[in-house]
């Protein structure tokens, strides 16, 4: 027995040996492995940062310090309203400020800044597992040497490349400059908004005072610009800017560089000055489009810039207002998010342009590059034709339901009237009446008119067109009316009276005089304008009535997608429009509810100002007064062709339940 448990005692021995020896070779080649894959690994990664550092030479060669020119924009009254380009302020170094300013920017944009090489390491992981845990791009790791590399010498691509480089960048930039030297080019060149590019620019643009004389509180408002300049913009939204600016002053605390006695000694800020609902920035639409205008007039912008433009800040703030109010009222309700108007003097001037409800939420200029179906309001561009062609403004056309043809569209609420006159079929805004309109001028021809009268969008030469089916841009649609409310001589809208650089040499100025075409005849013009002036006396357009003679038309696009008013007085034209961006439907808003009442509002504005004459025009034919117009429209029984108007016993004006949805 003792032999036999000796035997199994060596067998385990060597069982264990082997077993032993195993780990140890297991354990050899996992680290040769290990070794040889870190040696791999290593080489793959100095490939990579040797194959992205071959461009850092040529991108260290282009470090632009310069600036971009200025651009400002004046209103009609010479107030300077916006500012484009790089308004740049006296350089500063980090000794030439407080050390409350340089704080402030620390504690929000890089907090380990003195201590970290460039890259903060901790930072990165920090943001990481924050971005993992959101499952979304929640933080950045980027330290203010990375950032002002990318600024410095890199474009604003989110590349994997870019990075990178921005990373190489950081570590060379910690190499060549001093930490001061490094906050100092920073603070010089981020932007802060309004177009003020480094801090003292800021300052000057904010406050009026110089960077080396802000108190606390305002540093702290301009740290809080970096994170969003627009959004966080006090001129813009003064709320936000507040809770930002104490979120900063806060993280000064929170980092040490501030006593939590410093932060209760500051006054609190006064009350924000109540505003009357505004659509927030939204000047900078019309700030747009007169930029991208300028090269078209000047050339290349080389230099320092002043625009004067035909802005009339008090109609514009107006419109603003009035369809923020329409949002904020019907929005949630009718499910409509977006707005846009466009308004001009019957010359052409754009004296106001909303592109959207807020600026700052979305660029996209919804008055000059939307292209929106603009329903019932194209009618008049049809009758406007047949009345080229003939027809007369008495003329009986039947309104039916239309039986032949694969378009068969129908009147609101299919109610049909049978018998009835031009003039009675616009106010009512029939459909089918357009339709049978449309075949009879044919599709070319309307949109043969369209064209003359200033809209140049695509238009599809079919039936359907005679609803508005096409897309046309709210600026056009707007044009199209100024025509005709100027008696069918051609407008072409501007918003630039003159361009000068900044040592008042003269690059442009719109001519003094200009020629003006009759495009359609003044007789047509004539009978046309009755029949829109009865749109909004007795039709569906009654909720734009103003105490001043107008005439207009509604619009509403197929399922409520679109919601038009456009009209014009004797001084001004305005469009208006409702919708969604994603072309969604809303919820039964038509032209004569919404939109309406916001041209309204508008009109009453600006009707309290005379239209302002930028030029003297040289027409083929002679010009007409749209006082003489409307005097023979409502102060005879003539429309000038000889035949006596409907009066109103013998029409009867449509009731409110009618007008409301009706288009």
């Amino acid at each position: 027995m003792a032999a036999k448990k000796k035997k199994t005692t060596r067998k385990t021995t060597r069982k264990k040996k082997k077993q032993e020896s195993a780990v140890k070779r297991t354990g050899v080649f996992a680290l040769r492995w290990g070794v040889v894959g870190a040696l791999w690994g290593a080489l793959i990664l100095t490939m990579i940062l040797a194959w992205y550092a071959q461009d850092l030479p040529k991108i260290t060669e282009s470090m632009i310090f310069e600036r971009r020119p200025t651009i400002t924009i004046k209103d009609n009254r010479g107030e300077i309203v916006d500012r484009y380009g790089d308004i740049k302020g006296e350089s500063v170094t980090v000794e030439d400020l407080p050390p409350h300013v340089i704080y402030a920017v620390l504690a929000t944009e890089d907090r380990r800044f003195y201590s970290h090489p460039g890259l903060d390491i901790v930072g990165i992981g920090r943001a990481f597992v924050i971005n993992i845990v959101k499952g979304r791009f929640a933080q950045g790791g980027s330290t203010i040497t990375q950032q002002l590399a990318k600024n410095l010498f890199l474009s604003r691509e989110r590349t994997l490349k870019r990075k990178i480089q921005e990373a190489m960048l950081a570590i060379w930039l910690e190499q060549k400059l001093t930490k001061d030297e490094i906050l100092s080019a920073y603070l010089n060149r981020v932007y802060l908004g309004a177009g003020a590019y480094g801090i003292d620019a800021a300052a000057r643009v904010y406050f009026g005072k110089s960077a080396a004389t802000l108190t606390l509180r305002e540093a702290a408002m301009l740290a809080g610009l970096l994170k969003a300049p627009s959004r966080y913009s006090p001129a813009a939204n003064p709320e936000a800017s507040t809770m930002r600016t104490q979120t900063v002053l806060q993280a000064m605390v929170d980092a040490g560089f501030i006593e939590q006695s410093d932060l209760d000694k500051l006054d609190s800020l006064p009350p924000s000055p109540r505003r009357k609902p505004s659509s927030g920035n939204t000047y900078r639409y019309y700030s747009d489009y007169i930029v991208e205008q300028i090269e078209g007039l000047i050339g290349t912008v080389e230099q320092d810039l002043i625009v004067e433009t035909t802005l009339d800040m008090d109609i514009q703030r107006e419109a603003e207002e009035a369809i923020t109010k329409a949002l904020l009222r019907y929005g949630g309700e009718r499910k409509v998010e977006q707005g846009a108007a466009v308004v001009m003097s019957l010359e052409g001037a754009v004296v106001a342009l909303v592109g959207g409800r807020d600026y700052g939420m979305s660029e996209f200029n919804r008055a000059t590059d939307a292209l929106r179906p603009p329903g019932s309001s194209f009618k008049p561009v049809v009758y406007l034709a047949a009345l080229e062609q003939g027809w007369q403004i008495d003329d009986l056309i039947v309104d039916e339901p239309i039986e032949e043809g694969r378009y068969r569209p129908a009147n609101y609420g299919h109610e049909y009237f049978g018998e009835v006159t031009l003039y009675e079929a616009l106010t009512r805004s029939l459909n089918t009446v357009a339709v049978n309109l449309m075949r009879e001028v044919r599709p070319v021809e309307a949109i043969g008119m369209a064209q003359r009268l200033g809209i140049t969008a695509d238009l599809e030469p079919d039936l359907s067109l005679a609803l508005g089916s096409s897309g046309v841009p709210v600026l056009q649609m707007a044009t199209a009316y100024a025509t005709i409310g100027r008696g069918g001589l051609a407008v072409d809208p501007f918003a630039i009276i003159k361009i000068t650089d900044a040592d008042g040499n003269l690059l442009y100025e719109r001519p003094k005089t200009y020629k003006a075409r009759q495009v359609v005849a003044r007789k047509n013009i004539y009978d046309l304008t009755t029949m829109m002036q009865s749109v909004i006396e007795n039709g569906t357009g009654v909720g734009a009535r103003i105490p001043y003679l107008a005439a207009g038309k509604t619009g509403t696009s197929q399922d409520f997608r679109d919601a038009w008013f456009i009209g014009f007085t004797n001084r001004y034209t305005a469009a208006v429009w409702f919708g969604n961006d994603d072309n969604s439907p809303t919820k039964r808003v038509t032209g004569g509810l919404v939109p309406a009442g916001v041209w309204r509002e508008i009109m009453m504005r600006a009707m309290q100002k005379p239209a302002r004459s930028y030029g003297a025009f040289v027409s083929v034919d002679q010009d007409f007064s749209f006082h003489d117009l409307i005097g023979r429209i409502i102060g005879s029984d003539e429309f000038g062709t000889g035949r006596t108007r409907v009066t109103q016993e013998e029409f009867t004006p449509l009731g409110r339940h009618q007008w409301d949805l009706n288009d």
